[in-house]
């Protein structure tokens, strides 16, 4: 499975590509096969998205999970703090400041 992460340019959050736009939940991602290429510069050109890039990723548990160990941690936060990672159902998330 191939997924697409990069950062939006407004705000520089982590976001995921969903299928019809950008997402701030790993778990919103789709699979876009050989159409990364395709997709990136469609939303490069629209300038919505920064530095995006395909990354692998599996379905694991009902949800989306990237394979290098690095776009987890931006998917879901810090390894050794499990009180600091994302919580998508959490109505403040993307509303902390840094």
């Amino acid at each position: 499975m191939k997924i697409l992460t990069g950062n939006d340019l407004k705000t520089g959050e982590v976001i995921w590509w969903d299928g019809t736009g950008w997402s701030r939940h790993v778990d919103d991602a789709v699979d876009v096969g050989e159409r990364g290429d395709e997709i990136l510069a469609r939303e490069d050109a629209t300038r919505r998205v920064n530095s995006g890039y395909a990354i692998e990723a599996t379905k694991q548990d009902g949800g989306v999970r990237p394979a290098h160990i690095k776009d987890r941690v931006r998917a879901l936060g810090p390894t050794v703090r499990p009180d600091l990672t994302l919580k998508p159902a959490d109505p403040e998330a993307g509303n902390w400041v840094i």
